[in-house]
Formats: structure tokens, sequence, C-alpha cells
């Protein structure tokens, strides 16, 4: 008797544990806006995101090298690859923190990183995410003097980056790059995040 009650009780903890992860449904994003680290480090502070990959997309060459991305001549940019979760974070709150992140309105060059692997762009998924990202560049266009040069093209194949380049500003914060460009970036988001959360506005 007592053995079937501990099947009975494990069976039902084990299709209440399938119920739960059936329910907690991740999604992904992707996202480029120059040194794919500074980006990294914005997102990773972003309530409601799971992982954030740094890597190569948007070009040609299969499997290509950090090096050779910044030769720019594979057609790839420097860009993230999102997991989040929806019912914490909306993908149209990603793409308010992607504007914030980064410069749209300068073609391939972010601050003094230059070449086409560094350009601003928008892949995505499916048909959903194509007219959020053009809803949203029509809004953020708003709020920039220039025009908006960011690309919005699907996503065919996100190449993920060497295992070093990884969660990079957590890892290296007194790198010299980290301490003079992503730093000041992290803490405006901090602090940006901060104001959010005390003025309870919803993500």
């Amino acid at each position: 008797m007592a053995l079937c009650l501990f099947i009975g009780t494990l069976s039902a903890v084990m299709a209440q544990t399938q119920t739960m992860n059936s329910t907690n449904k991740t999604e992904t994003a992707t996202f480029g806006g120059g040194c794919y680290w500074c980006t990294e480090a914005i997102f990773q502070m972003l309530p409601g995101v799971k992982s954030v990959t740094s890597g190569f997309a948007g070009g040609a060459k299969e499997n290509p090298s950090y090096e050779e991305v910044c030769t720019g001549t594979t057609g790839h940019a420097e860009v993230i690859h999102i997991e989040y979760d929806p019912a914490t974070v909306s993908y149209e709150k990603l793409l308010d923190t992607f504007w914030e992140a980064h410069d749209p309105t300068t073609l391939d060059r972010q601050g003094a990183d230059a070449g086409t692997q560094y350009r601003s762009i928008i892949l995505y998924n499916d048909a959903a995410q194509k007219a959020a990202a053009e809803k949203s560049k029509t809004e953020a266009q708003k709020h920039f003097s220039q025009r908006i040069v960011t690309e919005i093209v699907p996503l065919k194949k996100f190449y993920p980056a060497k295992l070093d380049h990884q969660n990079y500003y957590r890892t290296h914060p007194n790198q010299g790059y980290c301490r003079a460009v992503i730093r000041p970036k992290v803490e405006k988001f901090e602090k940006k995040l901060k104001e959010s959360k005390e003025a309870g506005v919803a993500h």
C-alpha cells in the first residue's frame, strides 16, 4: 500500500512538473547593435531575459570565425541571440531596449567600432516579430533627429561566437574596453531600470 501511495504521489509530482515546464515557454530574439559585448551586457540585466549568446548572423558564410567577421567580407554582423520569457518581458520591450542600447542612426558604425559587422540590425523569426520590429522602428524614429538605418531581415542562421567571447563584461569588468565603453552604458541602464522599478513601469 505504501509503495502504491509513493508511486501515486511521484506520478502526480511529475505530472505537475511537466505542466509547469510546458507553461514556462521561452522565445528568442536576435539583434545587432555594434559590438556584441556591449549589447550582451545590457540585455543580461533585463528582467525576463533567460540567456544572451553573442555571435554572428545576417551573412552568407557558414560557421564564420570572429577573425573572419572582423574583415567585413562575410556579410555577417555581430549580434546577440536572446532567450526570454514572454510572460515576464515582451518582444516589444526588448525592441525598446534595443533602441536605447545603441545609436541606430549611424551606418555601419557604433562609436569607434566601424565596419559592416557593426551595423544595426534586427533579425526576426516570424511575421509577428517582423511587424513588431517595423512598428517599433517607426515609433523610435520620433526620438531621433537623424534617420534610423537599422536593417530588419529574416533570421536564417545564428552562429554562436567562441566561448571566451561569451558573458564578456561580467568576466572581464576591468578590461580596458569594458571600463571605457561598456561600463558607462551599463551604469546608465542600471539607473533607468531602477527608476522604472520605483515608478512601477510594466515590462
